[in-house]
């Protein structure tokens, strides 16, 4: 009897030619009714619980263990959720609350309310735009000493682009975020207990299920502490510095605590100072990091997508490094890194709770329910993408546009997320640095399984050779 409640994956990855459909999870194929081995299924991987039905153009409900779960699929749906009736849907479900407080406290990522109001217009300024060209210079310097330490090793030589590719944004987003004075070591101890912390956070909150609107306290085992830990006495450290006037002076945090100064009624203590630098830490470096090593599977195992990546390149910049003022003509890297998101969005469920009654599309939702919208299957619906599980950059070249609020991998509506233009420039950025100069070679008995925590990685990671161009 419990043999047939043990979960398990089923991964589909095909080549035909010139049509790459990258790995995916099945679709789900359980009998109906049995919503213990629907937790179960999902605990162990929330991308493995869908049925093919689920990849349509609509708004469902279901209730597991008297909760209910609408799951909202649908854009003009969405755009109802996500911008009509934001402040109604706006709060994060307990389990995404729950999972993060003790990291990140009151955060910009999982505070509501009036928080998250005099929060916002702050990460804003911070990420605006206007000072991408700055943070353009960081991404290119850091990204050129990754080259020059891969043309360091031999050819051939194996690495794990997930760990690669972690370091590499940990160093940008540690020197845009804390300056220039954290440190590789420091830096990667950052990185490695964010990977630890999510390895030790659970991805369904039973109590939640169990009647508690608020969900339960996840248990802080000691391996959690340390996570948490290693993490706050770095950050701590940094803003501590800044406050007492030893801090860069460009840097996103020494930005922050100018703003302090001049709005005290902010009210950014020190404990605040690190929330929110934690949270851009944590946004801008495993967000990016994950879709880079995404992209180094596809073009792998899509090598016709990889020359005409190298042929743009090689067009645009010749025999020079690709610099932040030569994105607008890379359309092609742009594309292939849109795709990527499509296809593994970073964060694939985007989950709400519902303050009040409502009505999303033809169903009445009950205060407290949980509302899925789930870019994993937006992204992958036939109606809004033809072809939607097959590796097609194309589909994001200049003239071609989604439908509104159906690709929507940073979010969207008041919540999108504010570093959208600084992981997307960086995403680029680095790809194109790096593809210019190396290959990188999948083994072709490698099984990739998408694995989703608190977001989309591959288990286990990318174990690629490198080789020169």
């Amino acid at each position: 009897m419990l043999a047939g409640l043990k979960p398990s994956t089923d991964i589909v990855e095909r080549r035909d030619g010139q049509r790459f459909e990258p790995a995916h999870s099945d679709y789900y194929r359980g009998r109906g009714g049995r919503p213990l081995k629907l937790i179960l299924q999902a605990r162990h991987d929330l991308l493995s619980i869908w049925r093919e039905g689920d990849y349509r153009d609509k708004v469902s409900s279901m209730t597991l263990f008297g909760r209910q779960l609408v799951v909202v699929n649908s854009p003009e749906a969405i755009r109802y959720v996500v911008a009509k009736r934001h402040e109604n849907f706006e709060r994060k479900t307990p389990q995404m609350r729950r999972a993060l407080e003790f990291l990140l406290g009151d955060g910009l990522f999982i505070s509501d309310g009036e928080t998250w109001k005099q929060r916002r217009p702050l990460v804003n300024d911070i990420v605006h735009k206007n000072r991408l060209p700055f943070f353009g210079k960081i991404m290119e310097q850091t990204a050129g000493e990754m080259v020059r330490r891969w043309e360091s090793l031999a050819e051939g030589a194996t690495v794990n682009a997930l760990f690669e590719m972690a370091g590499l944004t940990a160093e940008i987003i540690a020197r845009s975020v804390f300056g220039r004075d954290l440190g590789e070591d420091a830096a990667n101890a950052v990185s490695e207990g964010f990977e630890s912390y999510q390895a030790l956070i659970d991805s369904i909150n039973i109590g939640y299920f169990l009647g508690f609107d608020e969900g339960l306290p996840v248990l802080r085992t000691p391996k959690l502490r340390r996570s948490v830990k290693r993490i706050h006495t770095i950050i701590d450290k940094v803003v501590e510095d800044h406050l007492a006037g030893r801090g860069d002076h460009d840097s996103m945090v020494e930005l922050l605590v100018r703003r302090q100064q001049r709005s005290p009624e902010l009210k950014l203590d020190v404990v605040a100072l690190r929330n929110e630098a934690a949270t851009i830490f944590m946004a801008g470096h495993e967000t990016t990091a994950a879709t880079l090593t995404w992209a180094w599977y596809l073009l792998s195992r899509a090598p016709w997508v990889e020359e005409r990546l190298h042929e743009e390149i090689d067009r645009v910049c010749g025999g020079r490094a690709p610099a932040f003022d030569d994105l607008d003509d890379l359309v092609w890297c742009k594309a292939v890194i849109e795709e990527t998101l499509r296809l593994y969005p970073p964060v694939p469920f985007l989950a709400r709770q519902a303050r009040e009654a409502d009505r999303i599309g033809e169903v009445d939702v009950k205060p407290a329910s949980l509302i899925l919208i789930v870019p994993w299957l937006l992204h992958r619906t036939e109606a809004f993408f033809p072809d939607a599980h097959l590796f097609k950059p194309e589909r994001f070249l200049p003239g071609q546009k989604p439908i509104p609020y159906s690709y929507i991998p940073f979010a969207s509506g008041p919540r999108v997320c504010p570093g959208l233009q600084f992981g997307l420039n960086e995403a680029v950025l680095c790809l194109a640095i790096l593809a210019q100069r190396f290959r990188l070679r999948l083994a072709e008995e490698h099984k990739v399984e998408p694995q989703c925590r608190l977001t989309l990685r591959p288990r286990g990671g990318i174990p690629v050779t490198l080789h020169r161009r």
